[in-house]
C-alpha cells in the first residue's frame, strides 16, 4: 500500500522541486511512497480529498505549524521541514523524515 507524503509551502513552487527529488529517491529504492507538493492555500481541500499519511510544511509557512497540527494532527503527523535541508534541496533527508514520521505516528 502506497504511503503519501504531502509538502505544503506558500506557493508550492520551490517545494515542487524538493518533492520531485524525494520522489526520485523513492523510485530508485522502489519504495511505495508518493510525494506531492501543493500551495498552503489548498491544504484543507487536499487533505479532505486525498488523506495523506504525512504533512510537511515548508520553512516559509512554519508559522502555521500549530494551526495545522490542531486541525490535522490527530489523523496525520505534521512537521516543518528543516531549513537547511530545504535550502539545500536534500530530498533524501526530507524523505527519511517523512518515513520516520509515518512509522512513529500513533492515532
Amino acid at each position: 500500500m502506497k504511503k503519501e507524503i504531502y509538502l505544503f509551502c506558500s506557493a508550492g513552487m520551490s517545494t515542487s522541486l524538493l518533492a520531485k527529488k524525494m520522489q526520485g529517491i523513492s523510485n530508485n529504492y522502489n519504495l511505495p511512497i508518493v510525494v506531492e507538493a501543493y500551495s498552503y492555500s489548498e491544504i484543507d481541500k487536499i487533505i479532505a480529498q486525498k488523506s495523506p499519511d504525512c504533512i510537511l510544511l515548508g520553512p516559509q509557512v512554519k508559522y502555521m505549524l500549530e494551526e495545522v497540527k490542531e486541525k490535522y494532527g490527530k489523523q496525520v503527523p505534521v512537521e516543518v521541514i528543516n531549513t537547511a535541508d530545504y535550502g539545500s534541496m536534500d530530498g533524501e533527508r526530507v524523505l527519511k523524515l517523512g518515513i520516520k514520521m509515518i512509522k512513529e505516528f500513533v492515532k
